[in-house]
């Protein structure tokens, strides 16, 4: 479920928790508008933990020096493709 989906079903919990007067047989709306809003709560924050931290570029910094005492600064690239 991505973000999308779950804040989809978030909107869709909310108008009939507290949007909707309207009364069905057999089916309590505000019951159901309430397990779409935690559904779409829970894929919010799996999709967030999921997606969230994952970045393609990493950056080593390191600083070194030569044989007279000079500072050299040494930066590479590292890309683990995530």
């Amino acid at each position: 479920m991505g973000i999308g989906v779950s804040l989809s079903l978030m909107a869709a919990g909310a108008i009939l928790t507290w949007a909707v007067d309207a009364q069905v047989s057999g089916v309590n709306l505000e019951t159901v508008g309430v397990i779409l809003l935690a559904i779409g709560a829970i894929g919010l924050m799996v999709s967030l933990v999921v997606w969230g931290p994952r970045t393609s570029h990493r950056v080593r910094r390191e600083r070194i020096e030569d044989d007279q005492g000079r500072g050299l600064r040494r930066v590479e690239h590292v890309d683990e493709g995530l």
